[in-house]
Order: C-alpha cells, then structure tokens, then sequence
C-alpha cells in the first residue's frame, strides 16, 4: 500500500504529531503509515481521509506486485 500522508500534511501544515492527534494515534503510527511500514486499519485510514477532506482513493492505494517469472 502506498500513500500521500506526508505529502498531504505538509500541504496542510501538521506536524505528525498535529496529525496524530487529530486522528487518536501516536506520532510514531503517522511516521510508519508515511514510510510504509505500516497499513492502517480502515477506521483510522477514513479518519485521516477525514482530516484531509479526501476520499480514500486520493490517500491510500494498492500497488500491485510482479509475479516473478
């Protein structure tokens, strides 16, 4: 799963803890979300889609992995 959290928050001037707090989570949880370590739940995905007042689609997306020959 990719995202633009990083990219949306800069956008809108929050820190990743700003962000963190808006949304119920650590500043730790935002900075794995950004790196791609970690794949947020549904809830907390709409809750950040919630603060940027974007649907899903314009945060977080699938990226399809090569089947190896």
């Amino acid at each position: 799963m990719q995202n633009r959290v990083k990219e949306l928050r800069a956008r809108f001037r929050y820190s990743q803890t700003d962000l963190a707090d808006r949304v119920g989570v650590t500043r730790q949880t935002i900075a794995a979300i950004e790196k791609g370590d970690y794949a947020p739940s549904l809830l907390l995905g709409l809750s950040i889609c919630k603060v940027f007042d974007l649907p899903m689609e314009d945060v977080f997306w699938l990226v399809e992995k090569e089947e190896k020959v």
